[in-house]
């Protein structure tokens, strides 16, 4: 049976970059924020390994804007996260869970300020912008919230470096992680910051017309190929090995960012008005009931799930699920996230992975510094 693919009608929405991933010869996408992302191009282990020793280009334009802009966009931010939003300067990005009223998580976006009264909420996959419009309406709030024509270019790996200093130059080596600078590329204007889902350091070129997005992608390639440069794409080994949580698969709007260990971007306590205080509160006093955890599975190499697999304790009660997994050259294990209940999340803990009814396999509990991710 060959394998199914994605049809690309109108419906999905098109990248201003899609023709060069195509071209480069991307061979597996998924579909986020109703766009398609390339999730392999040689194979996840070759990708993987040109990753963390040359640079690549990504077509990341699904990581889709949420302008909001007005005299009330700072406090229309402030509620929907509990980040106290207004110590992010202009110029600088913030890591903030975004929460409904019962803490639960609805997005993990980076928010970006551009000036006062103006903010981009970078969005992983889901539809922030229904959410935010629809707060915005309830309160009367003065603000508009939209939908910018703004596509970002990933450059990622240890070469992006000297690859953007040669592009734009030297000075892009003081741009602090997760600051921005306003710059031109190709003949157009574009926010330039460091920034990116990976480990291996790196930028992000916000373009602002998408209509220049073949001529971005040639300037960073032209520029790249000295240094090895591929088209390329999150990576899901990558990730694993930094501890990058992806939303949609290791967390959900199920889930409140106290057990997914985000209460270290912020401190409780916001004032009243933010909308999950009370929820937040509650569940802090209360101690969480579950915990995305690392399980570390020392067994042959294992294939990532397409279907839930259940983890369980020593007698075979079913405590938890498997989210996410990779085997991990570095490790030479097998790097997994799960959700589990809280009284199993200790470090040193010996689980038993389910896979799927083939089988058994023994996973412990371990804090390996890859589910720290970054301070953002």
């Amino acid at each position: 049976m060959s394998a199914p693919k994605i049809v690309f009608s109108r419906r999905l929405r098109q990248t201003p970059f899609e023709q060069r991933a195509l071209e480069q010869g991307a061979k597996a996408f998924t579909v986020y924020n109703h766009m398609p992302l390339s999730s392999v191009y040689e194979s996840p282990e070759e990708d993987y390994a040109h990753l963390c020793e040359h640079v690549q280009v990504w077509d990341v334009a699904c990581e889709r804007q949420v302008e909001v802009v007005g005299k009330d966009a700072l406090a229309l931010v402030e509620l929907v996260t509990p980040r106290d939003i207004s110590k992010c300067a202009i110029g600088q990005c913030f890591y903030a869970p975004v929460c409904d009223e019962n803490g639960g998580v609805v997005n993990d976006p980076i928010i970006i300020r551009l000036a006062e009264d103006r903010f981009w909420v970078s969005i992983a996959d889901s539809d922030v912008l229904l959410w935010m419009k629809g707060i915005a309406y309830g309160r009367a709030m003065d603000v508009s919230v939209f939908e910018p024509d703004v596509s970002p270019l990933a450059v990622q790996g240890p070469k992006s470096f000297d690859l953007m200093a040669d592009l734009v130059g030297e000075h892009i080596r003081d741009i602090r992680f997760f600051w921005f600078i306003e710059t031109e590329i190709a003949g157009t204007e574009v926010i330039l910051a460091r920034s990116g889902w990976s480990g291996q350091g790196g930028f992000e070129i916000y373009l602002q017309d998408s209509s220049r997005g073949l001529d971005l992608w040639d300037a960073v390639w032209r520029a790249g190929e000295k240094y090895n440069i591929w088209a390329g794409c999150p990576n899901l080994i990558e990730r694993l090995e930094t501890g990058l949580l992806s939303y949609g698969s290791d967390m959900t709007l199920d889930n409140n960012p106290l057990e997914c260990g985000l209460d270290r971007f912020f401190k409780l306590g916001k004032p009243a008005e933010y909308m999950c205080r009370e929820a937040l509160d509650t569940i802090a006093a209360q101690g969480v009931a579950r915990k995305v955890v690392n399980l570390k599975v020392m067994d042959d190499k294992l294939t990532a799930p397409r279907s839930t697999w259940n983890v369980k304790n020593e007698t075979g009660e079913v405590v938890g699920i498997l989210t996410s997994l990779a085997y991990s050259p570095k490790y030479e294990a097998n790097l997994c996230f799960a959700t589990i209940d809280a009284a199993y999340g200790n470090q040193g803990q010996t689980l038993i992975v389910d896979i799927g009814g083939s089988g058994f396999r023994e996973g412990v509990v371990c804090d390996l510094k890859w589910n720290q991710g970054a301070s953002i």
